[in-house]
């Protein structure tokens, strides 16, 4: 498997448009989880960020705030913020583009956010251009940096040492609350949180604002 742990300069210069790190001169962190809400793991992790004060952006699936609402419904109502991570988890680059923005509206229905953030990351320029448009209106959201929890060839101290390395001020960090990842994503969530907030760093949501 193979992927940019931090995403190089010259991938933000072929996709401008896309949200790939916040301008800030603070010491600030973004960080994101995908693939839930989780009705175990995702109150596990805002438990984990309500004792560290820490604020963060929730890429959600449709489906699984349709079986989970009420995990849902915590997350905003914590002061935490959300994007559409597709209804289904669907990559872009293997089903029609009507099949993708008709699974992305579903979403949407269940998300009141303007943030949109592509499975696997694929999306095509055309894709990408369409849900700027009206209905949607949605801001394409990728990140700065990835924990690689989602991969089973990485210990979770690897998952620690990937963050710790590579965020920057302003820096979108990537985790996931999902099963797969659990294990990994728990231990280099704390020691995140642990390490950055004692050079006192801060945890904040994405916000339109």
């Amino acid at each position: 498997m193979y992927y940019f742990v931090k995403t190089p300069i010259w991938l933000t210069w072929i996709y401008p448009k896309r949200i790939w790190k916040i301008k800030t001169q603070e010491k600030k962190l973004f960080l994101t989880f995908d693939d839930g809400p989780h009705p175990r793991i995702t109150p596990a992790v805002l438990d984990l960020l309500r004792v560290y004060n820490a604020k963060a952006t929730f890429f959600c699936i449709g489906n699984n705030i349709e079986k989970y609402p009420e995990v849902y419904t915590r997350i905003l109502q914590e002061g935490h913020t959300v994007g559409n991570h597709t209804f289904n988890h669907l990559n872009g680059w293997r089903v029609s583009d009507e099949d993708y923005f008709l699974n992305i509206s579903k979403a949407k229905k269940w998300i009141d956010s303007t943030f949109f953030r592509p499975p696997y990351g694929r999306l095509t320029r055309f894709q990408e251009k369409w849900l700027e448009q009206k209905p949607l209106n949605l801001k394409t959201v990728m990140w700065t940096v990835l924990s690689g929890d989602f991969d089973k060839g990485l210990n979770k101290e690897d998952c620690f040492r990937n963050v710790l390395l590579n965020a920057c001020k302003g820096a979108i960090v990537v985790f996931h609350d999902s099963e797969k990842s659990e294990e990994r994503m728990m231990y280099a969530l704390e020691k995140v949180l642990i390490a950055f907030s004692a050079e006192g760093w801060n945890f904040e949501a994405l916000s339109t604002s």
